[in-house]
């Protein structure tokens, strides 16, 4: 008797291993996919004898080369760059203050879009015929790259200017899920009334904030997006540049939808270590693992900088992405506030911007648990799937 329940225990454990796998996520290079960047033939012709105006970073690549590089190759007049949060290169901090400059290898003016100067102004687009923008999104709303795009393109409906969006893969295409924000918390790091993830490519997205008028005033602008080729929708894209300082590899953007709700706590997420967006700790954390974050590129003074942090390793979690629900984790946050909630502090007004809504926090604080609480979420997103359906291009 005793081996028959161990067979049959064996068998349902089987059954809910191949029953989690059922999703199959794969995961790909940025590579295997072919990016709107790369398909030349679909809008360089728009490009000849204009002059561009080009919304890029250290992202901005195909075939190992840099796409201003390889538009100046083909004859195409380069005015201006504009570059979004952390600059033309991707190495200032979150957050930091980017400067108007020069790019040394082109001698190109580098415009800052991203403090006191989100939008383009009347007088920065005087000498741009069209502007080009191509940036490597991680398909969560508080990454501010689809703030970026949305004051480009209402830029370009006020003067006129036609802009192209150069389609790249969404790491974290595969699943729509989180709170939708509420539009009087919009702000830098959440302008529409979206998921924290929105399961849409950038140029997928551009069509949306396009389509549902959501620019300043209702205005649409003149929209191109180049598709791109063979992308996977059900699947991680590993990129082959980091898109920002302290996303460093495939893990950390995985995690990236869930971890950064700490980042309106007192617990750090690992900036200023080696694994920032794969981990979670304080000093006053009980488990065992413990790591201190340090200056470091892109993080000149992290949260708790050299203090031991107690608190959880995460990479086993994401590497296990077969076996995960594809949905954003509450339960670090909830683990992590259960220990500290004596501290009053705990969490900060940063948090209402992640979440787009003040209720996560009141619900988190009443003890709702990560079911009750996702159960809250479903209405909204429903709806958003209705809108987010009309734009699916893959």
């Amino acid at each position: 008797m005793q081996k028959f329940f161990l067979i049959l225990f064996a068998f349902i454990l089987n059954c809910n291993i191949i029953a989690q796998k059922s999703n199959d996520i794969k995961i790909y290079k940025a590579e295997d996919a072919i990016a709107g960047a790369s398909r030349l033939e679909l809008y360089l012709s728009d490009l000849q004898n204009k002059n561009v105006g080009i919304v890029a970073n250290q992202t901005s690549i195909f075939n190992g080369t840099h796409l201003i590089d390889t538009l100046l190759s083909e004859g195409i007049t380069i005015k201006k760059i504009f570059t979004p949060e952390h600059g033309f290169r991707g190495t200032a901090d979150e957050g930091a203050v980017i400067n108007n400059g020069i790019d040394e290898k082109t001698q190109l003016p580098i415009i800052s879009l991203y403090g006191n100067n989100k939008k383009p102004s009347q007088e920065q687009l005087k000498d741009i015929d069209i502007i080009v923008f191509d940036l490597q999104d991680v398909g969560v709303r508080f990454y501010t790259y689809i703030s970026t795009m949305t004051y480009v393109m209402e830029a370009a409906a006020e003067n006129n200017i036609p802009i192209i969006v150069l389609d790249r893969p969404n790491p974290n295409g595969f699943y729509v899920d989180g709170p939708v924000l509420e539009k009087e918390n919009a702000s830098f790091v959440g302008l529409h009334q979206v998921p924290v993830v929105y399961g849409l490519t950038i140029g997928e997205y551009a069509m949306m904030v396009n389509g549902e008028l959501w620019l300043k005033d209702s205005l649409q602008c003149d929209l191109k997006v180049v598709p791109l080729g063979n992308y996977d929708r059900n699947a991680i894209y590993e990129l082959p540049v980091k898109p920002s300082p302290n996303l460093p590899n495939w893990e950390s953007v995985y995690l990236y939808p869930s971890l950064c709700f700490f980042e309106g706590t007192i617990v750090s997420v690992g900036r200023g270590t080696e694994t920032p967006f794969q981990l979670y700790g304080h000093p006053l954390m009980k488990e065992e693992y413990t790591f201190t974050p340090k200056q470091s590129e892109g993080r000149k003074a992290p949260l708790l900088c050299n203090q031991v942090c107690h608190g959880e390793l995460l990479i086993d979690y994401a590497h296990n992405y077969n076996l995960n629900k594809n949905e954003l984790k509450l339960t670090w946050l909830i683990n992590a506030y259960n220990q500290l909630k004596d501290n009053d502090k705990f969490f900060n007004n940063f948090l209402v911007k992640l979440t787009g809504t003040k209720t996560l926090e009141e619900q988190i604080k009443s003890g709702l648990n990560e079911e009750e609480i996702r159960k809250s979420w479903e209405p909204k997103l429903k709806e958003y799937k209705k809108i987010r359906k009309k734009y699916l291009v893959y």
